[in-house]
């Protein structure tokens, strides 16, 4: 007869595993390796080219206004400037103010927006170091500017009957004056407290660039000439200002750039400062 009450066992005794011995038996243990930190030259490429796309369609209609905005002024002064030094720094002044209005005020703008919004905790989280999300974000907004400074230079060239042999000077200004711009505004709007005082700032500074930068350096009283020389953009302006010369002086022109590098190196270092301090608060 089976009996359905199960037979008990008797229980296996489980032989422990033996322990290593020796001096390096602790350093064994050894945590898995984390994950390589992402490099700034392929995150600087993926942040400018989402940033690319994101504002591709708001900011293209905003291009439209900065150029006529700057046409307008070029037409309004038409009927006060003839030519020489003047006409030249009327079309310089204008055509470096289409990228003081796209990478300086509206570079403030979405800063102060992303800042208030919590969108830097996003891109705190993201493996990118800060200074490619503040060079993404710059190079995009910079790039709008490049056909409406080119359309702007152009047609200031044709109203003044000023030369346009040395207009690919406009190669080494837009990003130099672009870059010391960006800089500016982003460091703008990650450093107000509120966005509405960074939209403030970012109009403040187009204001500045349009006042000190079309209007002819002679003409302005001495302490406003100091603003003047402390204005990013500036240097850009006299450069592509020079080049209309029909012998320009390239010694000058190289030093103007030269100092809008620089100027955009410390601008664009504010920024990335200015980012972490946001981004961690």
């Amino acid at each position: 007869m089976t009996s359905i009450i199960p037979a008990r066992t008797a229980p296996s005794r489980v032989r422990p595993l033996p322990r290593p011995s020796g001096p390096g038996s602790a350093a064994r243990t050894v945590p898995a390796p984390l994950a390589p930190r992402a490099r700034l030259l392929p995150s600087l490429a993926a942040v400018y080219r989402a940033q690319l796309s994101r504002a591709r369609v708001a900011r293209i209609p905003l291009l439209f206004v900065a150029t006529f905005q700057s046409v307008g002024i070029m037409v309004l002064m038409r009927g006060v400037v003839d030519g020489g030094a003047e006409a030249r720094a009327v079309v310089a002044g204008s055509s470096v103010l289409v990228v003081a209005f796209v990478a300086l005020n509206l570079l403030a703008q979405y800063f102060g927006q992303l800042r208030a919004g919590g969108g830097l905790d996003h891109y705190a989280t993201l493996p990118v170091p800060p200074a490619a999300v503040v060079l993404g974000a710059a190079g995009a907004y910079a790039s709008f500017t490049v056909p409406g400074t080119v359309f702007t230079a152009i047609t200031g060239s044709v109203l003044f009957q000023l030369p346009m042999t040395h207009l690919w000077i406009l190669v080494a200004v837009i990003p130099l004056s672009g870059a010391a711009l960006a800089g500016l505004g982003a460091a703008l709007g990650l450093l107000a407290p509120r966005p509405e005082l960074a939209t403030l700032l970012g109009q403040l500074g187009m204001s500045a660039a349009l006042l000190l930068g079309v209007l002819p350096a002679d003409r302005l009283p001495g302490p406003v000439g100091w603003a003047r020389d402390l204005l990013p953009s500036t240097y850009g302006v006299e450069a592509l200002a020079r080049s209309f010369d029909a012998d320009p002086d390239w010694g000058m022109i190289g030093f103007f750039l030269a100092i809008c590098a620089v100027v955009g190196v410390l601008s664009l270092a504010v920024a990335t400062w200015a980012y972490r301090r946001a981004a961690v608060r």
